[in-house]
């Protein structure tokens, strides 16, 4: 049962330790999917979570995000969206489906607790875990805490330069910015739909635009996420060598629309590469953009040539649509791309960084990273017995980072922990005392 905890809460020094088999830190997607499959298996655990069940999708997006995938897809298996299975659940609707989710399976969450340490107890198994509410002793301990938890803002534009700069986490919606035109960094999904926002809403508007993936939103009557399913790219293992930090360019705003950057620039967006240095108010950009956009392109025309051809295999009765592989001209500002520009000259008064999001794991002090701080782990099982992540992108496959895919991941580890509770269990003792005496395994082989 979700329960709320008071934010801070001291436990005096001395108090004994809480004891659980299985902590899981963050009650996001990935933390009530766990809960669930721990719960299926007969495994008690505790959920801590230190803000509010999936805080994240209600204030760390903007106000007009929506998900994107529609809700007929990207759910948990038991329990649908309260909107059209084709429509796309704005962020407070995902927000509230969690809450209910994790009220739906009975999910023991604490909220309002920080975890600040986890530590290997030495000489026995399990871990000590300190938090704000008090010592808790685990045998096993899941970082379900997702791979959004540091915003990043590149080294670039200094903090005390003359203009406002926020992550896009922080973005919430154009009357939050001053006046003025905007600069935003970063062309993945929260880019693009963030520069067409403040386009819409009169401001100029420029997007620096990096090497990304563009698949089309939906093509010949169906979702991008039902044609990733039918050529089984969903359950691809690991991105192709080389796209390891390509963004993925789609959005679901609007009803759904594919991302194209000749209309984003038709709608008076100016595009430029890749942000590089900033020097004396005049910011620098890689000659990289018509790559980029060409590249992008590419990525697009492929899956429209393999959704072709799956159709033409399988003999469905889809409709053509040829329009959708006539990309037009390249815009002016692609062909001929700045390669400088002075911001203040230029009326840009505000840098939104689309920039992505790091690892924090610094209450993890455990032996499984790796020599870069990342997780290092297999399907989420890590090189530390009994420390498990979840939540990653690519933790097993594709789908990893999605709702749909972090429930398939849950119940994978969850099986792994069943496992070893299971070898943890095992006593020789009782495995003589079951064990036949020779004097019976020569009797039994008598009479065979």
């Amino acid at each position: 049962m979700v329960e709320l905890a008071t934010p801070g809460t001291q436990t005096p020094a001395g108090t004994a330790a809480t004891q659980v088999e299985v902590l899981v830190v963050g009650a996001g997607q990935a933390g009530i999917a766990m809960s669930e499959h721990l719960t299926a298996q007969g495994i008690n655990h505790l959920v801590l979570e230190r803000d509010r069940v999936a805080e994240r999708w209600r204030t760390w997006r903007w106000d007009s995000l929506v998900a994107n995938g529609p809700a007929w897809h990207d759910r948990f298996p038991g329990l649908e969206f309260d909107v059209d299975a084709d429509a796309f659940a704005t962020k407070d609707q995902v927000a509230d489906y969690l809450g209910s989710y994790a009220q739906r399976i009975n999910a023991p969450i604490r909220t309002g607790v920080e975890v600040t340490s986890v530590r290997k107890k030495q000489g026995e198994n399990g871990f000590r875990v300190e938090t704000s509410d008090g010592p808790i002793e685990a045998d096993f301990v899941v970082a379900a805490t997702g791979a959004f938890q540091t915003p990043v803002i590149p080294a670039v534009v200094p903090r005390d330069a003359p203009f406002h700069q926020i992550h896009s986490s922080d973005y919430h919606n154009p009357q939050q910015l001053p006046e003025g035109g905007v600069l935003v960094v970063g062309a993945g999904s929260s880019g693009v739909q963030i520069a067409a926002e403040l386009r819409a809403s009169g401001r100029e508007t420029y997007l620096a635009v990096g090497p990304h993936d563009r698949p089309p939103r939906s093509y010949r009557g169906r979702d991008f996420c039902w044609w990733l399913g039918v050529l089984g790219k969903w359950d691809a293992a690991a991105p192709p060598a080389g796209a390891e930090h390509v963004t993925i360019a789609v959005s679901g705003a609007g009803g759904g629309h594919t991302v194209d950057f000749r209309q984003l620039a038709a709608d008076g967006i100016t595009l430029l590469g890749r942000a590089q240095a900033f020097d004396a108010g005049t910011m620098t950009f890689a000659a990289d953009l018509r790559t980029n956009i060409e590249n992008g392109d590419a990525t697009y025309l492929a899956m429209l040539r393999e959704a072709d051809d799956y159709i033409e295999r399988n003999g469905l009765d889809l409709p053509a649509e040829p329009q959708a592989h006539d990309l037009g001209p390249l815009p002016d500002c692609v062909i001929d791309p700045i390669a400088q520009l002075d911001l203040a000259a230029a009326g840009i008064t505000s840098i939104v960084w689309a920039t992505g999001f790091a690892y924090d794991y610094g209450w993890l002090r455990v032996d499984a990273f790796d020599e870069t701080g990342r997780p290092a782990h297999q399907r989420g099982v890590s090189g530390e017995p009994g420390i498990y992540f979840l939540g990653l992108p690519w933790l097993s496959r594709r789908g990893s980072s999605f709702i749909w895919g972090v429930w398939h991941d849950a119940k994978y580890l969850a099986d792994q922990i069943a496992i070893q509770r299971g070898y943890r269990a095992y006593r020789p003792e009782q495995a003589d005392a079951a064990a036949p005496s020779d004097s019976d395994a020569l009797a039994a082989q008598a009479v065979s």
